[in-house]
This record gives structure tokens, sequence and C-alpha cells, in this order.
């Protein structure tokens, strides 16, 4: 695959003082302050990248630095790849969005919506409809993750292990055990952040014949040359794989920024890591390792509608449907969540087929524009795509959770500041 040139910002329209803002706020207020311990950011306008900047350490305890080709953990970021690969099978006419979900996984036919109970005891009532997969594409199945700490739904998730960051069992277990817990809410009626794009994964095996992960790197990776990104780190590539930090000091996923400052608790030792090998459960929710390279080849793909270097992922008319909001009644995430954790929440932001999309600008309170789409990861790595400003961005780093901090709000906001000839 043909690699992107670096030109000056200037050249795209931007701001070279401005990006350089950027990386100075980066590394006061994360990295001397001990909230990262690197980072790596990638802008590219108009055909070009004009900001690749990597500083601080990949990994703080050898004193590894950040380099262009770290491979970082990119959890949910593995979402849109999952979707699109989906929507390859829905081109082909081999499935189609509002078919039902039990048509495919029939164990789930009887699956009942929460009334009461723990687990593995629970009272159900019949879900007002079926579950289609249009359901799974935009988080509206009633499916959850276990790390909501919610309701008894989610906590049956963790009895059972289902979605965990440290993946158990495999993707015919999980589809097993779904069947026996029941659904949050009948199909349709909210938004939940859950395993439902692992889901997507089990189907395009099940639907193309191939496992999963096989047809990700034969119909994905290897015609766009994303030659570093898989389910796992090979030992060939294992010294350039980062450390994983939490800002928990007990390493988990539960804090936030008001309630401590500064310092790191490693979470994921690169040396001991369980992505050295390939994983029993094949996370199509969240299980790929990547570099920011191999991703912005992916988003040039999409924002070249879906096409890159003469290799075609879709068509433009399915990226298009996929970048629309899917929330029925055209609602924003805020007013149909139920989540307690979730990649996005601003006002303004509906869900597409993998990815958020913002709908209105104003009602986000952050610079930007209708029809971006975006996500990012659990390690707070993130990425967005604005046709209309014909921008990428990705952020690199590797700190649980993504919610620690207000970073991405403040990469928008700052990296949109550095538009000097906007399209607008």
């Amino acid at each position: 695959m043909l690699a992107p040139t670096s030109a000056s910002p200037e050249s795209a329209g931007m701001s070279t003082a401005a990006l350089a803002r950027i990386e100075d706020h980066l590394k006061q207020r994360y990295i001397d302050a001990g909230r990262f311990p690197g980072t790596q950011l990638t802008v590219y306008r108009r055909g070009k990248i004009v900001h690749a900047a990597s500083q601080g350490y990949a990994d703080l305890e050898r004193k590894v630095k950040v380099a262009d080709d770290t491979i970082y953990r990119i959890y949910s970021m593995t979402k849109p790849i999952t979707s699109v690969a989906f929507m390859m099978l829905v081109e082909e006419g081999r499935v189609a969005l509002d078919e039902p979900v039990h048509k495919y996984i029939p164990e789930w036919k009887d699956v009942g919506v929460f009334v009461a109970g723990t687990y593995p005891n629970y009272l159900t009532r019949p879900p007002a409809r079926p579950m289609q997969i249009v359901d799974l594409m935009r988080h509206t199945s009633g499916l959850t993750y276990g790390f909501q700490q919610r309701s008894n739904v989610d906590a049956g998730y963790r009895e059972a292990k289902i979605g965990e960051v440290e993946k158990a069992g495999t993707l015919d277990s999980m589809i097993a055990d779904l069947a026996k817990i029941p659904l949050e809410f009948s199909p349709g009626e909210a938004w939940n952040y859950s395993v439902a794009t692992d889901v997507i994964g089990y189907l395009i095996g099940k639907i193309s014949g191939m496992p999963f992960e096989q047809f990700l790197k034969e119909r994905i990776f290897k015609p766009l040359g994303m030659n570093d990104t898989d389910f796992h780190v090979p030992a060939d590539k294992a010294h350039r794989f980062a450390a994983c930090y939490s800002a928990d000091p007990q390493g988990g996923m539960t804090f936030h920024a008001a309630q401590r400052k500064g310092s790191l608790t490693l979470q994921d030792d690169p040396k001991t890591s369980s992505f050295l090998s390939p994983p029993d459960f094949v996370s199509g929710g969240g299980g790929l390792c990547s570099t920011s390279a191999d991703y912005l080849t992916f988003c040039r793909a999409l924002l070249n509608r879906g096409e890159l270097g003469g290799v075609r992922l879709i068509g433009p008319k399915t990226l298009a449907l996929m970048a629309q909001n899917h929330l029925p009644g055209g609602r924003d995430l805020p007013a149909m969540s139920r989540s307690l954790f979730s990649e996005a929440t601003y006002n303004g932001i509906g869900f597409g087929l993998g990815f958020s999309v913002t709908m209105n600008p104003a009602q986000t309170l952050i610079p930007g524009s209708a029809g971006e789409y975006s996500w990012g990861g659990a390690a707070t790595t993130s990425f967005w795509i604005d046709p209309a400003e014909e921008l990428i961005a990705i952020f690199m780093t590797q700190v649980l959770p993504s919610s620690a901090y207000p970073v991405r709000r403040e990469l928008r906001t700052m990296v949109y500041s550095a538009i000097a000839d906007s399209n607008l």
C-alpha cells in the first residue's frame, strides 16, 4: 500500500504553531504530570500527514521511548474494523441488517428481557420484538458489558466472564453463555455499550465460512498492507509492544480524574502480556493490537469513500449508510443511553453502524463538523474522521480507563483550532 506523504501544515491549510501547542499541552498536562507514559498524535488532512509527533515512553519501567512503529492495544477501536468487515458481507447479499439474530444464532430465539433475579436465576419477559442484526451494529440489542456495574444483568456477565478486558472462553462459548442471561431491555428501546460487536465477529465467521480473524486478515489487513495489526503481537515484534497502565491505584477501570492526580499503575507488562500469543477468544469488539500507521491506513480508506490504492473495502453508499445516525427516532446518545461507560456520551452525538456520528456540533460544545465519525479504545486510544474537512486524527497512549481524563475533548478542540483554511 502506498504510504501517505508528509507535508507542512500550511500546505494543507493548518497552523504549525497551533499543532505544536498540542504537543506542549500533552507534555505538560499529561506526561510531565505522570498521567500518561507517552503519547503519539497523527493528523492527516487533504491527502497529507501534516502532524506526526511522539513523546514520552512506551514502557516506563524499561525506559523504552514511544517510536513511530510502537504497537498498541487498540481495544474498542477494533469495533469499526469489525463493522466494516460485516458490511462487506451485507454488500455481497449474504446477510441483511433487518434480519433477526436468531436466524444465525437459534439458541437466542427465546432469550427474554430482565424483570428480576440474580445470576443464574432470572425472571424474564418476552422482548417487544426480536433482536435484529442492526441492533448489534448500533448497540441497541439489549446486551451489555460486565464492567458497566449497573444491573443484575451485567453482574451475570461478570460471573460468566463475558466481555472482560482479559478475554475468557471462545466466541462459541460466549454465544452459549449469552443464551442463558437476559437482555437489559427490548431491542431498539435504548442504547447500551456492549459485547454486541463481539457477536458481529462471531457472525462474520459463521456467515463467511472462515475464522473471523482469517476474514479480517484476508479481506482487510493484507490488501491494505496493515502488517502490524493482529489479535496478538508476534515474537519478532514484541520489542515494539507498549506497556499498558491504569490511572486506578488498583489497576482497574473505575478511576475518574477528580479522584486522584498523577501516578500510574502497570496494568499489562509487554514482556508477559496475554497479547503475546494468539487468543482463544478472538474479540471483534476489543481484541486487536495495531500501530498509528496501520490505523491511519484504515482511516484513509474510509475517508476516501471505502477505497485506497486500488483496494476497495466497501462502496461509498454503504459507508455513507454506516456514517449516519441509526438511533431510533433520530435521537442522540445521551437521550438513549443506559451505559455508565461509553467511548462517547456528548449531546449532539448519535451512533451509526460501528462508530459514533456527530449530528450537531453546536450541541457538543466542541468544534467539529456534522457527519464526522469516531470511536476510541479503553486504553485512551482514539480516532476521528471528518469528511467535510478531509481530516483524520489518531491518538495513541496506553492508560485505562479512557474516561480518566478529558483528553479527547481537548484534542478535538485543539486540532480543529489549528485549521486555518476551512472547507466550510
